[in-house]
């Protein structure tokens, strides 16, 4: 395996590679959801490259940039075991100059949910996506689901673009208590992780109840609420989109996306049911 620190490093490896590369990016800190990434990439693809960049556009002004957590030695151990090509482990430095070209999400889907409370978030993603996608030029790149807002977004960008990339979602991984793997769930004390299982739970309801015929939103939205533990928790969002992120009153099999964010602690949570 091929550990990339720099910008020019990256390109001499690159280019001795066919066409057929998998790419997953990630901001370290690596769990078992990355690798299910990393898996399906080695399975459809000849090379696979993990970029390993904590991205400091994408963090608001009061986020938690300085503290995200960082285990590189670790991070690169378990890529080279998973068999990954590569890993491009970049600095801030070779990633950004000053004065730069800027691209701002689309205005209906870049701005609400996540982006309503953080709202440079997006803009910050995409302008670390396209330059890594520049820079590995893969075929397919793989991003979990539980980011879902992030997905639905590059995925229009990549067709706004016309890029010649294939955005693969990949089904959310949880842990055997059920909630969805971050790289954040470090952040949660041990009361705070189990306060925190009332948004798998939530999401398994929600579940049970379309799958019994339930397609009401307001319906559908009323037990989650009841659901969720509101007076040990900050509810950011709990609703109901089509894959366009706009707002729906009856929910539609494949075409239909349930998204939640609570604050536990300090510590925001997302998860989601794509339907």
């Amino acid at each position: 395996m091929e550990v990339c620190k720099d910008r020019l490093s990256l390109a001499r490896f690159r280019s001795g590679l066919g066409e057929s590369v998998g790419f997953v990016a990630t901001m370290g800190a690596l769990h078992k959801g990355h690798l299910s990434l990393i898996e399906k990439s080695l399975q459809e693809n000849t090379h696979t490259i993990v970029s390993i960049f904590v991205n400091p556009t994408q963090f608001g002004e009061n986020e938690d940039f300085g503290s995200y957590p960082r285990t590189l030695e670790a991070d690169l151990a378990l890529c080279e075991r998973a068999g990954v090509s590569a890993v491009f482990t970049p600095s801030v430095e070779d990633m950004y100059s000053t004065d730069e070209i800027t691209f701002n999400p689309p205005k209906n889907m870049g701005y609400i949910l996540e982006g309503f409370d953080r709202p440079t978030h997006f803009a910050g993603v995409i302008a670390v996506v396209l330059k890594l996608f520049m820079l590995v030029k893969p075929r397919k790149a793989y991003f979990g689901q539980k980011d879902a807002q992030q997905v639905l977004i590059l995925q229009k960008m990549v067709r706004d673009l016309f890029l010649d990339i294939e955005i693969v979602p990949c089904e959310i991984v949880r842990d055997d208590d059920g909630l969805a793997l971050s790289s954040r769930n470090i952040y949660l004390s041990a009361k705070e992780r189990e306060i925190a299982l009332c948004i798998p739970r939530t999401i398994a309801l929600v579940e049970q109840h379309i799958k019994n015929g339930e397609m009401s939103v307001d319906k559908l939205k009323a037990l989650a609420l009841e659901s969720l533990r509101l007076g040990e928790t900050t509810l950011f969002y709990a609703d109901f989109f089509n894959r366009e992120l706009k707002p729906i009153a009856v929910v539609k099999k494949q075409e239909s996306i349930f998204l939640l964010a609570l604050r536990v602690g300090k510590t925001r949570l997302l998860d989601n049911l794509w339907i």
